[in-house]
């Protein structure tokens, strides 16, 4: 079995990675575009919080469409090691950037932008090691685990501790852990707010391109998101996993506590599966 040097994509990953580039700064320019909006509101009402989350995720789930048309390809673990290497670095690059002037919400969008590209190619690479469907199940176990006992007594209620403490006031440069935190907009906050992790959009994709490997239609409103991208047919794609994302960020925003997004997606997909599955044995 040969494997491609670690430069070498074919030619149908080349397009579909230059269009997830492509697309992701489409999409930080429209969240900024949003921020600029929000902020010409002068009483912005409870659940227009709500209708913003909505927005950005709806839009953030079409830049799963070039993702599900990756090809897999051949690689040694000596290509994932050089890849994630450089991505990381790309992160850490990326936060030691100065605030623009006048447009402090800039970086924050430029930073989520890259984070949401980062998760989706982890995810799109995780999800080609799985050879049955029935192996999300375990997957959704260990990382429900891991989470809660992470969120329970390791590191994770410590960092949970600083964001907080950071956001609420602000002095001194942020916590290591913030330059993994996806931030988002919403209306009359002049900054951007930490919404949810890097692993929690990394869950996203990998399930999204599980179902569309298994000929699985997880589109809530439409085709498969496969169809949907071979047609280059935007805005018709929602995922269960993002819909799943959704609802734990609303969960967490509006009980203001810390509520880990993976066991959230991770129950939620579980029993989407099963209630599919009784459908079709029972119909």
């Amino acid at each position: 079995m040969s494997y491609h040097p670690f430069t070498t994509f074919s030619r149908t990953n080349r397009r579909m990675i230059l269009l997830l580039v492509v697309s992701h700064l489409l999409w930080g320019c429209a969240v900024l575009s949003l921020w600029a909006g929000g902020n010409l509101l002068v009483t912005p009402l409870p659940w227009l919080a709500i209708g913003f989350l909505a927005l950005q995720l709806y839009a953030a789930a079409q830049l799963l469409l070039p993702a599900l048309l990756l090809h897999p390809e051949e690689r040694n673990r000596a290509f994932y090691l050089f890849w994630g290497t450089i991505l990381v670095l790309c992160i850490w690059l990326v936060n030691q950037l100065p605030t623009v002037d006048g447009w402090p919400p800039l970086l924050a969008v430029v930073k989520s932008a890259l984070l949401l590209l980062v998760a989706t190619i982890t995810g799109a690479a995780m999800a080609r090691y799985v050879n049955r469907l029935w192996e999300i199940v375990p997957v959704c176990l260990v990382m429900t685990l891991a989470d809660f006992i992470s969120w329970q007594y390791g590191p994770t209620a410590g960092f949970t501790q600083q964001i907080q403490e950071y956001y609420l006031a602000p002095a001194g440069p942020p916590p290591l852990v913030d330059m993994l935190l996806v931030k988002l907009t919403f209306p009359g906050i002049a900054g951007m707010t930490p919404v949810f992790g890097v692993a929690d959009w990394v869950m996203v994709v990998f399930f999204a391109i599980v179902a569309r490997r298994y000929g699985v239609n997880d589109n809530l409103i439409g085709a498969p998101g496969a169809a949907l991208a071979v047609q280059g047919r935007i805005g018709r794609y929602l995922p269960i996993s993002v819909v799943a994302l959704f609802i734990a960020s609303v969960l967490a925003q509006s009980t203001g506590l810390f509520i880990p997004a993976l066991p959230v997606i991770a129950l939620i997909m579980l029993l989407w599966y099963a209630l599919r599955y009784l459908r079709l044995r029972f119909t």
